[in-house]
Formats: C-alpha cells, structure tokens, sequence
C-alpha cells in the first residue's frame, strides 16, 4: 500500500476513533433517585369558610417510615393547625388568603427531606354589597343590597336594617327571613320613614346551616350618618 493511501485511510478513520473516544470518556446520565421523598398534594389545598371544619391530610410518596410533617415559613389561617402526621384541621376564623411552606422529613439514615408551597383561601361564606348605596328621600331612608351565597349549603338567612341615631336609638328600617340557596345571589331592598335627625345604617345578615351546626355573620353600615330634614 502506498504511502499516499495509507495517509487517506488514517484521516478517515481518526473522526471515527475520536467519536469512540469521546463516548467513552462521557459518563453516563446518573439514573434517577430511587425512593426520593416527593410531597404529593397540589399547592392549592381546598377552600374553606369561617367557622367550617377543615380536614386535609397531606401525603408523600418514598422517602422511609415514619414521615415527620411541620410547618416553616409562613402561617396556617388561624384555628387551623398541622399536626406531625401531616393533618392540617381546624375551623377558620376569618376570611382571608394564607400562605405557606410545610416540610416532611422520612426516618432514613441519611433522612430525607423536602419542602412544598401550599395556599388556603378561606372564602367569605356570605358576600354582602350595596346595591342601592342607603340615601335620604324626603323624610325616609332607603337603599338595596346583594347578599350571596357562595358556600355548598343552603342558608337559613335572616336580614336586618337599622337606622342608629345620634342617641343610641335604633329603629329597624327592614328585615326579611328566608332560605337563601346555594351559590345564588338576591337583591333585598330596605327603607322606612324616620324622624328628624341624623342616622348610621347598620346592615346585618346572619346565616345559619344548622345540620352542620354553622352561623355565618357579615355586617357593613353606612360610613357617615345621613340626615333627615323633612319631618317633626
């Protein structure tokens, strides 16, 4: 073989060897962990109402018995806690969002641990708004609101309006009884004449579930009190 050819057959095998080579020295993708520790619920835990019981139970996957959960930044709503089984239960004091970071620790030798970001939005269970802000018309005060209803249950509502004078005296300007129904909204209107003076309205709704022995409460009332003129 000449020395020509030898030279062409070494330069077309030198890319060859060196891909070898390279395969070689590369070490391989280091397989995946097995038994890691994974918590398996969804960062967005279930919503809740004031003064409902709550009962989640956290779980995680691998990791080596017995699981140790606890919480390390932020904070549970309040009357809700965690225990170390990983139970968050409870009964919400009040609306709100609340974030935070809960951890789980395995027993393994060395022991594994993770962290997870989890939120709680503990919804108002009776959403109360003006519809008709409360005005003076002639010598009565009257307005609207919407009260809805955004639990799972039907509610045994009851509605007050009063109209608080300057000396403390309050006289009701409306009331209703009812069952307001899951997930529904109802406008209520209100209004009654009054004597002369000046007025705070107070709107009250109170909601009752009582198979689940519930009482949910909203209130708003007027930011200034309204005057009437007209009248003895």
């Amino acid at each position: 073989m000449s020395w020509n050819r030898r030279l062409h057959r070494i330069a077309v095998l030198l890319p060859v060897l060196a891909s070898v080579l390279g395969q070689a020295q590369t070490p391989a993708a280091a397989p995946p962990e097995e038994n890691a520790l994974i918590i398996q619920n969804d960062s967005e835990l279930p919503d809740t109402y004031p003064h409902a019981s709550y009962l989640v139970r956290l779980t995680a996957r691998g990791g080596v018995p017995t699981l140790h959960w606890r919480l390390e930044q932020g904070a549970l709503p309040p009357g809700i806690k965690l225990d170390d089984a990983g139970v968050i239960s409870g009964t919400a004091e009040h609306a709100g969002e609340f974030q935070f970071t809960i951890s789980v620790i395995d027993s393994g030798s060395p022991r594994q641990a993770v962290q997870k970001q989890f939120v709680i939005h503990v919804r108002s269970a009776l959403n109360l708004n003006w519809k008709s802000p409360a005005l003076v018309n002639g010598n009565r005060i009257e307005g609207s609101v919407e009260v809805t209803n955004t639990t799972p249950d039907d509610i045994d509502l009851t509605f007050i309006v009063v109209a608080v004078a300057g000396n403390g005296r309050a006289t009701a300007i409306g009331y209703q009884h009812f069952v307001l129904r899951r997930a529904t909204t109802k406008e209520l209107p209100f209004g009654d004449t009054l004597p002369f003076g000046g007025y705070v309205v107070h709107v009250d709704a109170v909601g009752e579930v009582a198979p689940k022995n519930l009482i949910y409460r909203e209130r708003m009332q007027t930011p200034r009190p309204l005057h009437v003129t007209v009248g003895p």
